[in-house]
């Protein structure tokens, strides 16, 4: 993965960690816990699906659904 997609991917895991950390009142180290171990995280760093580019919203309703589902949506 290049410099540049890295970059983005870490962005976006900030915003998600921050989203999961208010929706669920979680604190710092189980949101990084469950987004570091998610499908959703791992489709994030896949260049292929390109999920990287999408806003945080976006992606934390994939991550809201896998967490709430079991499952990616």
């Amino acid at each position: 993965m290049d410099k540049d997609i890295r970059l983005e991917v870490e962005f976006l895991a900030t915003d998600l960690t921050e989203m999961l950390m208010e929706h669920y009142g979680w604190d710092m180290q189980k949101a990084l816990d469950v987004l570091y171990g998610s499908e959703t995280f791992a489709k994030v760093n896949d260049p292929e699906c390109k999920l990287y580019f999408q806003g945080p919203v976006y992606v934390f309703s994939f991550l809201r659904k896998e967490i709430e589902t079991g499952k990616l949506g």
